[in-house]
């Protein structure tokens, strides 16, 4: 009798306790591509200075300030986005204007954090971060 009480107790434990790691793991990967989106944005940005910097020498191409400019759009959504992060209720006002601008077709996040943009560098930026990344379980 009392084996058969263990076995009520200990599987609800077992399951929170999964349910638990599941959920750490999910957090994780989550955090992962958001840093991954990040390090791009930087890269990108890198770049975007570099030439800017060769366009005041003039040596600059028209399709380097052709991504250059679409890529100062992409800092001037993140300052954008930044905006509302600092208000209350950012966890429920953010997701609502993505939301409300994707029903519009605008594009609100930068383009790092869309995945249909990124699909070529993932791997590449994924294989950096986890060399850099010190995971333990």
């Amino acid at each position: 009798m009392r084996a058969f009480f263990y076995h009520l107790v200990r599987s609800p434990r077992k399951l929170l306790r999964v349910g638990h790691k599941r959920s750490k793991r999910r957090i994780r990967r989550d955090l992962l591509t958001i840093k991954l989106a990040f390090a791009q944005e930087k890269q990108e940005t890198r770049e975007m200075l570099a030439v800017y910097r060769k366009f005041t020498h003039g040596e600059a191409t028209a399709a380097e300030m052709k991504a250059a400019n679409e890529q100062f759009l992409d800092v001037l959504k993140g300052l954008g986005i930044g905006v509302f992060a600092t208000l209350p209720f950012a966890p429920i006002t953010i997701p609502f204007i993505i939301r409300l601008g994707r029903r519009f077709g605008i594009d609100v996040l930068p383009s790092a954090f869309y995945e249909k943009d990124r699909k070529g560098e993932k791997d590449r930026n994924a294989a950096e971060v986890f060399e850099n990344l010190d995971v333990k379980d």
